[in-house]
């Protein structure tokens, strides 16, 4: 089962290590796996770092969420969220107030629209994953779970 990589990428010398060879297959999935799901979120107008903020403001409910809570959350960085904001707030995504309690803070929360939307994608992209990702079994992807936190623990 292992040792396609090589073979995928026309590499013929060795891998210097297992773990040169864990690497490099991490990323080789990820942007396989990333490629499909940008190309299904991309059918709603959406990017795949608007869509990860709307997940991350709907999810954080009524209350919303600063800027820098949001951007904590999120599952790749991005250096200016605050323009990523003001693009989503344009298409009427999310809305922005000032809080009550300190007038310098900004929290962000999703709208209607913006729910309506990332729901939408709920279920197409559920199918996808489960497409790619449900056929090696509950327990190889535990497994796989429980390796990849192990390995952002040591880091």
């Amino acid at each position: 089962m292992s040792g396609k990589l090589a073979t995928e990428i026309r590499q013929t010398k060795p891998f210097r290590s297992r773990e040169e060879e864990a690497f490099l297959n991490l990323g080789r999935t990820w942007e396989f796996l990333q490629k499909r799901v940008a190309d299904l979120i991309k059918e709603h107008q959406l990017t795949a770092t608007q869509y990860n903020m709307l997940r991350i403001l709907r999810g954080a409910g009524a209350d919303g969420l600063t800027c820098s809570q949001a951007t904590e959350r999120m599952l790749t960085t991005d250096p200016d969220v605050t323009r990523l904001l003001d693009r989503m707030e344009a298409q009427g995504w999310i809305r922005r107030d000032r809080a009550k309690e300190d007038r310098r803070v900004v929290v962000t929360t999703i709208t209607d629209s913006g729910i309506e939307l990332v729901n939408r994608i709920d279920e197409p992209l559920h199918q996808l994953l489960q497409t790619y990702l449900g056929r090696v079994g509950k327990q190889r992807l535990k497994e796989l779970i429980d390796t990849l936190e192990e390995l952002r623990e040591a880091i």
